[in-house]
């Protein structure tokens, strides 16, 4: 007896074939899906150790709210001390279950050279949690995130140079108001999109507005700037959670939660949303530029009090807007992190006026950088076009802002002129 080899077919008999071909076997020509199918496993299981570690919330304090009340009655004197909650994983294990998958068993050169790059990054994710409120934690924030080049740091200085300080807005919105807008902005696209699934939550144990792995997380303490609102439901929502469901729709799985080192592009493309959508104001360009300005002074040496007093009194920033720059800068023990965000849209800029467009960067979590990549799976149908078109694309003004983009504009250019204060 004859036994056909996996993955194919007996083929007895048939009109118009001869005699030597009956009762032959030939394979079956699988999908692309299914000769991947040794990588995507790969894939899913880099996937579930990065959900684990949990990079964002696990460097996020746990004690903003108290820090900054009591940072306020010191009259700015006294540096805060910030909690950070216990790691819920073994960092050991972790990093063992990174290196005992069999990597070097990836066939396809560019889905193997990606799953190293990825089993690097975790790997350097679980080092810097490790770190965490000691001096390795910047090496770790470096590694993961780059430093301030001279060229970003010299684009920072002058927006703020350019752009007047801003007064402090008056009038915000509660942290359960913004959640109710933010489930109306999910609603808008489940209207289109019946499956797209609404995820929010308002969390005391979190001190910043972030999306992890789809779900969207409000500070309970936080208070919003009521023009802010639409700008802040097209970054987090249109951008953050968009790009995660559609990751979530392909079959590489790193889509969801981000290809290596796809931070930078990530808010680059969430402050284009900010831009096209009219949000992107003088002061919310005056913020990222000084979070780059705190992030260089911070590696240079400055501490808590000084970054916050040189935001203060060199650039003018206001006292809550200044603390809350520089908390994000020296937690862990110094992060660099928030240096990405102007590094990421200058880059965005540049790629828009060298022709790229936007699709492919849609098709999930993915850096500048992994275009060529993406777009070859695309062509081989290993991936699939983005299943969500996000909203910020569609609102009046947004395609007239973004040919003037291509056209050829610096992160400068942003800047638009003043605005009320």
């Amino acid at each position: 007896m004859t036994v056909a080899p996996r993955g194919t077919k007996k083929l007895g008999p048939r009109k118009g074939l001869g005699p030597h071909r009956a009762g032959m076997y030939v394979r079956e020509m699988a999908s692309p899906t299914e000769q991947l199918a040794p990588a995507l496993d790969i894939d899913a299981r880099l996937t579930e150790i990065e959900r684990r570690v949990n990079l964002l919330v696990n460097v996020t304090p746990l004690n903003a709210a108290e820090a900054w009340a009591d940072f306020e009655r010191s009259d700015f004197g006294t540096a805060p001390t910030l909690r950070l909650r216990p790691l819920d994983f073994d960092p050991d294990l972790a990093q063992r279950d990174l290196y005992d998958l069999e990597i070097e068993n990836v066939d396809d050169p560019a889905l193997h050279t990606l799953f190293r790059a990825k089993r690097d990054e975790i790997a350097r994710q679980i080092t810097a949690l490790e770190d965490r409120d000691t001096s390795r934690f910047l090496y770790g924030s470096l590694q993961l995130y780059g430093t301030v080049a001279p060229p970003l740091a010299a684009a920072a200085e002058k927006l703020l140079e350019i752009i007047p300080p801003q007064a402090p807005s008056t009038q915000t919105v509660t942290a359960g108001a913004f959640a109710d807008a933010a489930r109306a902005e999910f609603e808008r696209y489940r209207a289109v999109y019946p499956d797209f699934p609404v995820s929010v939550e308002v969390r005391d144990d979190i001190s910043e507005l972030m999306v992890s792995f789809g779900r969207l997380l409000i500070p309970e303490s936080a208070a919003f700037r009521a023009d802010r609102i639409e700008a802040l439901l097209h970054h987090e929502v249109g951008t953050h959670v968009v790009t995660y469901q559609n990751g979530a729709r392909q079959p590489l799985t790193l889509l969801t939660i981000g290809l290596p080192g796809y931070d930078e592009t990530q808010e680059g493309l969430a402050v284009l949303a900010e831009y096209l959508t009219g949000g992107l104001d003088p002061r919310r360009l005056r913020v990222l530029a000084a979070r780059v300005v705190a992030v260089g002074k911070m590696l240079d040496g400055a501490g808590f009090l000084d970054i916050f007093e040189s935001l203060r009194a060199d650039h003018r920033i206001p006292a809550r807007t200044a603390w809350s720059i520089a908390i994000r800068v020296v937690v862990g023990g110094g992060s660099v992190k928030d240096a990405i965000y102007l590094r990421g849209i200058t880059r965005i800029l540049d790629a828009l006026a060298e022709g790229s467009g936007l699709d492919v960067l849609l098709v999930g979590k993915l850096a500048l950088d992994h275009i060529p990549l993406v777009q070859d799976l695309l062509d081989r149908d290993v991936l699939h076009a983005p299943w969500v078109r996000p909203r910020w694309l569609d609102v009046p003004g947004a395609q007239e802002r973004l040919e003037r983009l291509r056209a050829g504009a610096t992160v400068t250019d942003l800047y638009e002129g003043d605005m009320a204060a």
